[in-house]
């Protein structure tokens, strides 16, 4: 598979997904995310639209539960393709959209979110030759 998108912004993302409540993702994700991190992970995994849907009662912990599992498995894929420079993480994830979030907590998290899964899929991209 050919990932096209491979340049995304991801504290822009971050900032306007917040901005929305999660609207923006639920929206997004179905349309073309889910699939790419299903081939970058190399499984099936939980649709955002569930996630988002058992975030509701609980203040959306469960959402960022999610995202944050997500996160370290694309820490985990950059690793072994042997990429260098900082990754996203669990950790990351979820304390800069908990702790960091008077400080664009969520656009910070997700800005190294999505960094790490643009040079994940770059890097894939010269693997397969495209």
């Amino acid at each position: 598979m050919k990932f096209e998108h491979t340049n995304r912004h991801g504290f822009l993302i971050g900032l306007a997904d917040f901005m929305t409540a999660g609207l923006l993702l639920l929206f997004w994700m179905k349309k073309s995310m889910h699939r790419e991190f299903e081939e970058v992970l190399g499984h099936p995994i939980e649709s955002y639209s569930s996630a988002y849907l058992k975030g509701i009662p609980n203040l959306f912990i469960y959402t960022l539960h999610w995202m944050a599992k997500i996160a370290e498995e694309m820490k985990a894929k950059a690793i072994e393709l042997g990429l260098e420079g900082s990754y996203t993480s669990y950790r990351h994830m979820f304390g800069w959209n908990t702790w960091g979030l008077l400080l664009f907590g969520p656009a910070v998290a997700t800005a190294r979110f999505f960094d790490t899964l643009n040079r994940i899929e770059q890097e894939l991209n010269h693997r397969n030759g495209f």
